[in-house]
């Protein structure tokens, strides 16, 4: 699996971007758990409170295909030391925001500014640029486990803190906790040694090749699964609390299970950049998306538990945002990697205003009914969509290896 990682620059620069990819996701990832606290401090209510965290799911994907941009132009450095920071402060500032409208700044916009703008556009971009291309497959799916593994190391940690010191200090330690991503900035963008790994892509200008690239079929079918994507994880990151809640069950369920979602994504990742490099990733999302119809299913007829929700969430982890790696590789076959940070970041917008809609929706819902059980049905009927959608895309057959050592005899 990790053979194409084998020089050390590349080991060391996959590494360092699934180090800072595991703070901003660990810490976006949990703020689904700070719901209730907030609610019993503010009284706010958990509509107003779900409107934050919905308008910070479009925050973040608004802000990939910016800060992708900025970072094909300028570099990555500026932006991500600017973004860890921004994270830092969001979370730090949260806990004097008593108003629906402070919400939204320090959760919708800083928090989630921050979070975005250091994510998978602009890392997995940086990341492409010194790599060879036979290794940026399996490095997209090690960087995004890098997240996973983020989401599985903050949970528990983050729970514990709000039960033993309040929501508050739990909020200020994970400012703290994002700082550590800086030292990891500066090593990842640390000037070059020798010229990367390139090969001769014609630079057409970045509107160009926003241009074509919304032209293109194949890469509006993407930006429609990937929205399907969106709705389902921030539904879950967002509510998954709010349904272990009306279960009767204790809040560590709720954090047991982010966690294990993050553990479970963590192979499901790797599993996932490799495949990218067997199989068509069209292919691979189309299963990844129709496995998630049978695991919402399952988890719907089955009793309420914590066995449950932690079976559910193994095999819903594996799949998690293990969607990224063949969308992120998809996105670099159809255009190539000089505009892949502002490409790939518009893919994640579209992930986001699905991400938007499930997180808001998913607080109206309990609110009107009492429950989640309509967005479980509207959960499945998306990914079945997505699994369809993705089918059509324009991709080339993957040559077997020894297709290719064949060709190299004389």
């Amino acid at each position: 699996m990790f053979r194409s990682l084998r020089s050390p620059e590349a080991l060391l620069t996959t590494l360092l971007a699934a180090g800072i990819l595991a703070i901003t996701m660990g810490t976006r990832q949990s703020l689904g758990l700070f719901i209730s606290p907030i609610n019993s401090a503010t009284g706010l209510g958990i509509a107003t409170i779900s409107l934050a965290m919905a308008i910070g799911q479009f925050t973040w994907g608004a802000i990939q295909p910016v800060a992708g941009a900025v970072a094909d132009r300028y570099g990555a450095r500026p932006v991500l030391l600017a973004a860890v920071l921004l994270l830092a402060l969001g979370c730090a500032v949260t806990p004097f925001m008593a108003s629906g409208f402070g919400l939204i700044v320090a959760i919708g916009l800083l928090t989630q500014v921050g979070a975005g703008a250091a994510s998978f556009s602009v890392l997995i971009g940086a990341a492409a640029q010194r790599l060879p291309v036979e290794a940026r497959g399996t490095a997209s799916g090690v960087i995004n486990a890098g997240g996973s593994f983020g989401q599985f190391l903050f949970a528990p940690i983050l729970q514990k803190l709000i039960q033993t010191v309040g929501w508050v200090n739990a909020s200020w330690a994970m400012a703290l906790m994002a700082l550590t991503a800086l030292p990891l900035v500066g090593r990842l963008t640390r000037p070059l040694t020798a010229p990367p790994p390139t090969h001769p892509e014609a630079d057409q200008g970045v509107m160009r090749a926003i241009r074509n690239a919304m032209a293109d079929r194949s890469y509006l079918l993407l930006h429609l699964g990937f929205f399907t994507c969106g709705f389902h994880i921030a539904f879950l990151v967002t509510h998954l609390p709010g349904e272990v809640d009306l279960c009767g069950l204790p809040p560590s369920v709720a954090s047991w299970s982010l966690a294990i979602i993050g553990l479970a994504n963590i192979f499901g990742s790797l599993y996932a950049g490799s495949c990218v490099s067997r199989y068509r990733s069209k292919y691979v999302l189309a299963v990844m998306y129709a496995s998630r119809v049978v695991l919402i299913g399952g988890y719907l007829l089955l009793p309420s538990s914590a066995l449950t929700f932690y079976v559910f969430a193994a095999g819903l982890g594996f799949t998690w945002l293990a969607t990224v790696p063949p969308t992120a590789t998809l996105v670099s076959k159809l255009f190539g990697v000089r505009y892949l940070g502002t490409l790939f970041g518009l893919t994640l917008l579209s992930h986001q205003i699905g991400g938007f809609l499930g997180a808001w929706l998913g607080g109206l819902a309990v609110v009107e009914f009492g429950n989640y059980s309509w967005m479980w049905y509207a959960d499945m009927a998306l990914a079945a969509m997505a699994a369809v959608i993705n089918l059509p895309i324009r991709e080339a057959r993957i040559e077997p290896l020894w297709v290719g050592l064949q060709s190299d005899k004389p």
